[in-house]
């Protein structure tokens, strides 16, 4: 065999890790902050709701009095699913993952919307709309067709993360519960470039239509490393069973090099600050619905591992129990991220339209050179 020859000289960095691919104004992270457009996410998160930081997201600023009407007018009006997309989503399998469905269901939508293929700003900008109206609409609908439940029909008077709830169980959600899952929507809006916004990006770069780029995302939030670990998470902890059993689980995890999900973080190396503010809906959702024992044992699990192995929670360690805590099956928590981070896709995807390059990294070449072709008898 021929020997490789090196034919770049430079630093790879694996996993793109610290390699600056764009200029972007959407949200920044910096040590433990993260900000949207300029405005901490604890700021954010205590002042602001959902419907408002899209706005935020897409326009670079928070809106008046008149300009929040008008979007959460528009958001009303996209809030709607055809009735024959709904006939043919319902006849879609539900026995595959929930994410898989929600993929193929976000393409199917574009199918049915008439600006698909219109790639002006305007056009972008509704279809963003319809996105982000629509992607909790999704979400239920799979619920509901999984268990054999007629599809509930939104009310447009009321916010999505009310909605959500409400089409996700068919009953009027409680207030807190519509509060808390709000922030759960602000705290998951945007995060950066990470992968699955990345995967968005590249796919709008080569001025491939919304819709695509979406899909590219959900494919990229589907992985238990990215979107699918808030599940992980809370299947651990029911692994685990009580707080008396922690410590022993987790020694012998460590002892198995075990990965303990939901701690760390590619970018944040002293905590992330989303997991401080979820941590306390934790204590007190779990508390309110009689299973803080949950709660326990992942502040038990967050101590152990800071104390012993210097690694910090991240987003998704304390939000799989707030979700469960809300009575939402396991495998729709990594499409709940979805229903929040698709404002987020398509903050990226509208900035990566308005000053685009097709993105071509390239690849070190590790194999062979020189080879020459031999007649199949001869091999």
């Amino acid at each position: 065999m021929a020997e490789a020859v090196k034919i770049y000289d430079g630093a790879i960095n694996k996993g793109l890790e610290g390699v600056v691919a764009c200029t972007t104004s959407i949200s920044s992270i910096v040590d433990t902050t993260l900000c949207y457009r300029g405005y901490t996410i604890e700021d954010i998160a205590a002042n602001s709701n959902f419907e408002e930081v899209c706005w935020l997201l897409w326009n670079g600023q928070l809106p008046n009095k008149s300009e929040l009407e008008g979007f959460k007018k528009n958001l009303k009006n996209a809030m709607h699913l055809p009735a024959d997309l709904v006939e043919q989503l319902a006849k879609l399998p539900t026995n595959t993952h929930p994410m898989a469905w929600l993929r193929t269901a976000t393409s199917m939508m574009g199918m049915w919307d008439k600006e698909t293929e219109d790639n002006s700003e305007e056009a972008n900008r509704h279809k963003s709309l319809r996105l982000t109206a629509r992607m909790g609409m999704l979400v239920a609908l799979f619920k509901r067709v999984r268990e054999g439940k007629s599809f509930v029909q939104p009310n447009p008077d009321k916010s999505i993360a009310w909605n959500f709830l409400y089409m996700l169980n068919g009953i009027e959600p409680d207030s807190e519960m519509v509060d808390i899952f709000d922030t759960c929507l602000i705290l998951h809006a945007d995060h950066e470039l990470n992968c699955s916004a990345f995967s968005a990006r590249v796919t709008a770069s080569s001025l491939s239509d919304i819709y695509s780029a979406v899909v590219s995302a959900i494919g990229a939030l589907k992985g238990p490393l990215h979107g699918g670990a808030n599940e992980q998470v809370i299947l651990m902890l029911q692994e685990i069973g009580g707080m008396d059993k922690v410590d022993s689980w987790l020694t012998d995890a460590l002892a198995e090099k075990k990965k303990i999900m939901g701690f760390g973080h590619r970018v944040y190396k002293n905590g992330d600050p989303r997991a401080k503010i979820l941590s306390q809906m934790s204590e007190r959702l779990t508390k309110k619905m009689g299973h803080p024992e949950y709660y326990q044992m992942s502040k038990y699990l967050d101590d152990k591992m800071q104390a012993d192995k210097g690694l910090l929670p991240n987003v998704d360690f304390y939000s799989a129990s707030v979700y469960f805590s809300m009575g939402i099956p396991t495998d729709i928590f990594t499409p709940i991220f979805a229903v929040s981070r698709v404002s987020g896709w398509c903050a990226h995807i509208l900035e990566q339209y308005s000053n685009n390059r097709i993105y071509r990294p390239r690849g070190e070449w590790v194999g062979p050179t020189g080879l020459k072709y031999k007649p199949i008898d001869a091999r």
